[in-house]
């Protein structure tokens, strides 16, 4: 069966019965049909989230299909439930861009799903809506300063960094001219728009503690400069009130269920190749505080998703997490060793070992910050025994403990082992956290940190532009900012045609964008783009409804 067909299949249990298992009672909720609900913010207990277990799932450098890190974080929180460790996985919001696009659906897959399935990969509770809403408010704001007369703030238009949003793969809207059509249409300018989920609203939504924190970002947002170099932000324009109210019932986190009946909190969704690349903050402690064990992911390989993680989110929030699991699937090895895409499916135990040093990468990257990883096989029905066998014996042979996990078709039950290990690593307290860098360190330095050190780069070289950024982050006094490297996820490096383990490559920041609000630095390397084009054959070409309004086709 498909991923939709088996979740059709599955029995869900009213919402107030899910709240129930984390000690919540209906009133708490807000509810958004039968099987969804909003989260108080004041369900966070941070005495409660101290004591709570903290389990990251990561992966190696991915397919273009993705490796199965939300299947792989649903079936391990199954089967620590199973264990009887209270347990909640805690994931983002899919993106509409990846589900009519090339990836599909983000809600886990056979027997290890989050549902609703079609209400969480379409419009959920509308806070994507309300993302959009928030930014745009900005943008209509800004060239409605750039209009008046009374009220004109002498805004530069050439040097307005702020961009409108849209939550769609559309390649024709990255570059834009607003304002023709004459003088009462606005000021002629040149400007674009990003993806969503690439936005500075999802991830300062994302790193907001509360409500007050959220506004007070908002505020934060550069936008500018005036004619005589006067920086301006989104606090000049006295816009962040009006956007905070836009996003007052986006900040909650939300609760629904996996297929087995346990809690799910889905909660934001920044893409990890361009933003942070996991859940918010928020929903994150909502979890530590309602559970013993939390497991969360962060998007594409550790050496994106997993070190902003680290270094951005946990420094942020204070967090540290107990482990770190690494989703590792034979196709990918295959994949980073030499094998075309189409013959993954194919036994070639040689072209598996030739990928192992991306695998190998990953497990040193992943030590780097105190903690040693726990590799997980997500098992496809097309891996052989020898294939599975010869991984297991890497790992045995690097003293790092590995186990086979076959969560899409067996669910909890596929990935009790996997969960075995975590405990008993978690147990023995053998995680000792340790941020890459400082975040009061020179950009350059943080930057150079992370290409050398996680992606393996031999220097880092800065286009005239990014140079020219350098000084501009300096002039707002930005430096002690961390760095959130905007990069392909199909590379260690910045050029997605080198797979493996890339060495003696340089990484070339071209432009140095800056989220003030969010509290980030965003260098962009290689063709990396912050609004996605669709595929030639896009999966919404797939999907469809029939005349009872069920929706087929979305997986």
């Amino acid at each position: 069966m498909t991923d939709l067909e088996i979740a059709n299949k599955s029995q869900l249990q009213p919402i107030q019965q899910i709240a129930e298992k984390l000690g919540l009672i209906p009133d708490e909720l807000e509810m958004y049909g039968k099987y969804k609900a909003k989260l108080p913010l004041d369900v966070i207990n941070d005495s409660k989230a101290e004591k709570s277990h903290l389990i990251l799932v990561s992966a190696i450098s991915p397919t273009p299909g993705g490796e199965g890190k939300t299947t792989m974080s649903i079936g391990l929180s199954e089967a620590l439930n199973q264990l009887g460790k209270k347990t909640t996985v805690v994931l983002r919001e899919p993106s509409l861009g990846p589900v009519f696009g090339m990836k599909g659906g983000a809600t886990g897959g056979g027997r290890s799903q989050v549902l609703p399935l079609e209400d969480i990969n379409l419009h959920f509770t509308g806070d994507f809506s309300a993302i959009e809403k928030a930014n745009n408010l900005l943008s209509a704001i800004i060239d409605n300063n750039l209009q008046s007369k009374s009220n004109s703030l002498g805004l530069d238009p050439r040097t307005i960094a702020w961009k409108r949003v849209m939550d769609l793969n559309d390649r024709a809207l990255r570059n834009i001219v607003v304002g023709m059509g004459g003088t009462t249409n606005g000021i002629p300018r040149e400007t674009g728009f990003d993806i969503t989920a690439a936005s500075e609203i999802m991830a300062i939504l994302c790193l907001s503690s509360d409500l007050i924190d959220l506004k007070k970002r908002l505020g934060n947002i550069f936008v500018g400069y005036t004619f005589d170099k006067k920086a301006i932000y989104a606090r000049d324009l006295k816009a962040e009130g009006a956007m905070t109210a836009l996003l007052k019932d986006a900040i909650k986190p939300n609760l629904v269920q996996t297929i087995e009946g346990n809690p799910a909190i889905i909660h934001g969704g920044p893409f990890a190749n361009i933003a942070q690349g996991t859940n918010t903050v928020i929903a994150t402690k909502m979890g530590m505080s309602l559970s013993d064990y939390t497991v969360t992911e962060a998007g594409f390989g550790f050496d994106l998703g997993g070190e902003k993680f680290l270094d951005i989110k946990c420094q942020s929030a204070n967090l540290k997490p107990k482990a770190v699991v690494l989703t590792t699937t034979i196709r990918a090895l295959k994949y980073h060793g030499g094998a075309d895409l189409k013959t993954l499916k194919e036994p070639n135990e040689v072209v598996l070992k030739n990928g192992f040093p991306n695998l190998e990468k990953h497990i040193e990257n992943v030590k780097k910050y105190g903690i040693t990883p726990i590799i997980a096989i997500n098992k496809f029905s097309t891996d052989s025994e020898e294939e599975i066998e010869a991984v297991l014996e890497y790992a045995r042979s690097n003293n790092i403990q590995a186990e086979v996990a076959d969560v899409w078709a067996s669910g909890g039950k596929g990935a009790l082992d996997l969960a075995q290990i975590v405990i008993d690593s978690v147990d023995a307290e053998i995680s000792d956290f340790k941020p890459l860098y400082n975040w009061n360190s020179p950009v350059e330095e943080k930057v150079a940190k992370i290409a050398k050190e996680i992606y393996g780069a031999d220097r880092v070289e800065y286009a005239s532009k990014a140079k020219a950024d350098l000084k501009r982050i300096e002039n707002l006094g930005l430096t002690s900012l961390p760095i959130c490297i905007a990069k392909t996820e199909k590379s260690l490096s910045d050029d997605p045609k080198l797979l493996g383990r890339p060495k003696g490559f340089v990484l070339t920041v071209r432009e140095i964008e800056i989220a003030a609000g969010a509290g980030f630095i965003i260098p962009i390397t290689g063709n990396i783009m912050r609004m996605p084009g669709l595929p030639a054959h896009p999966a919404s070409e797939q999907i469809d409804v029939d005349e009872e309004g069920r929706i087929t086709g979305l997986f």
